[in-house]
């Protein structure tokens, strides 16, 4: 049974044992309440994760898309700059993160597969996996195949949002293109763990929904999936709305804000009843906020971010193009002349150097991370294990 059929049934997910404590520990707290979860979240993340704070980058390859998404700048028929870029540029911008010191990237694209399909993907990773060993994909759902496929060129982990488990909410936000099948996202996990996906990291994205109820259906996801793939790592994230292109046709509903306090919660909750799952959190939050959330339960950091394709070399492709309710219109000269950078798809809080956030982790009393991973681990006679 895959979660999308399970999920139907939802009183029986709700009434797991994990899913009744998240439950509770997600209910309204006083703050001696709160100040006691984050004690116990701090003994638990270094209990499991010692004082270590993984460091990565997004690498934006395209933001093409189809879909058309009311929260997301990259939306079909937002009037934006697109491209996608070509290999040799997807290696200079690795390039450039490489330099900074990570050895981790995200590759993340739109949904657009005239584009951005898995032969693309392929030769990305093949293209710089040479000096980049941890190498993730965040882009549209795909089949078993096709992920077995990334597998083999190199990649190791994949990062998939549901956006929101409210399935009336999720109809009325998507109103065009493939990412309108709820089910077919819902079961992306399961698809990519099949594929040979080692890394799996799973959120929902917070502002489009009561916060507690999608928090525990996010756990419901969770722990389903934490029995059923059960040899796979998971992570999970709880990206907060940010200021992006098109946002002022897309008013969402103040009730449903999570704030700091909640935010701090929340991470709390996921990680008194998941002690064994990693916990993002990236540049969509301040830093002051980030910094004070290092110790909290907190294991992965994005840093240095950039949400366009080629921002981090300052230079989009020679394909740079606008689109119009999804049909592209050509650059003027003129404008070729005066843009130079694609549109993102939201605007960044943290806006540190990767340096400065790695300096903010070691004030913290942790010990920022580039590299957790390396292909020689897999070698049945790995060299430096070699007479020990």
């Amino acid at each position: 049974m895959s979660f999308s059929e399970a999920f139907r049934n939802e009183a029986a997910l709700r009434n797991q044992p994990r899913v009744r404590k998240f439950a509770s520990l997600v209910a309204p707290v006083d703050a001696a309440g709160l100040e006691q979860m984050a004690g116990e979240s701090m003994r638990l993340t270094q209990r499991h994760f010692g004082k270590a704070i993984r460091l990565f980058a997004p690498l934006y390859v395209s933001n093409e898309c189809i879909n058309n998404c009311r929260y997301c700048g990259f939306s079909r028929d937002n009037p934006i700059l697109r491209v996608t870029l070509g290999i040799d540029h997807v290696v200079r911008e690795a390039k450039h993160l490489a330099a900074r010191g990570f050895r981790s990237v995200l590759l993340v694209a739109g949904e657009h597969p005239k584009f951005v399909d898995e032969g693309y993907l392929q030769e990305c990773i093949r293209a710089i996996r040479g000096f980049i060993p941890t190498v993730a994909i965040e882009v549209g759902p795909m089949a078993d195949h096709q992920y077995s496929q990334i597998v083999e060129a190199g990649g190791e982990g994949l990062v998939v949002y549901q956006e929101t488990y409210n399935r009336e909410t999720y109809e009325y936000l998507h109103t065009a293109g493939p990412k309108k099948n709820f089910d077919w996202r819902l079961d992306c996990p399961e698809r990519a763990y099949a594929g040979g996906f080692r890394r799996i990291g799973v959120g929902a994205l917070f502002g489009l929904s009561e916060w507690r109820e999608e928090a525990i259906r996010l756990a419901m996801h969770l722990d389903y999936l934490s029995r059923k793939c059960w040899k796979a790592n998971f992570t999970i994230s709880f990206p907060r709305l940010r200021p992006h292109a098109g946002e002022d046709s897309f008013q969402p509903n103040p009730d449903f804000t999570l704030d700091d306090r909640a935010l701090v919660q929340l991470v709390c909750a996921f990680r008194l009843c998941f002690p064994e799952v990693g916990i993002v959190l990236s540049t969509r939050e301040p830093a002051a906020l980030r910094d004070a959330m290092i110790p909290l339960g907190v294991t992965s950091m994005s840093a240095g971010v950039c949400t366009d394709p080629g921002g981090y070399t300052g230079q989009a492709a020679d394909d740079l193009h606008l689109t119009v309710k999804g049909r592209r219109v050509e650059l003027e000269a003129k404008q070729k002349s005066e843009c130079s950078r694609a549109t993102e798809q939201f605007g960044i809080a943290d806006e540190r150097s990767a340096e400065e956030v790695a300096a903010a982790v070691r004030d913290a009393g942790y010990e920022p991370v580039w590299k957790d991973w390396d292909e020689a681990i897999l070698n049945e006679n790995p060299a430096h294990l070699v007479n020990v």
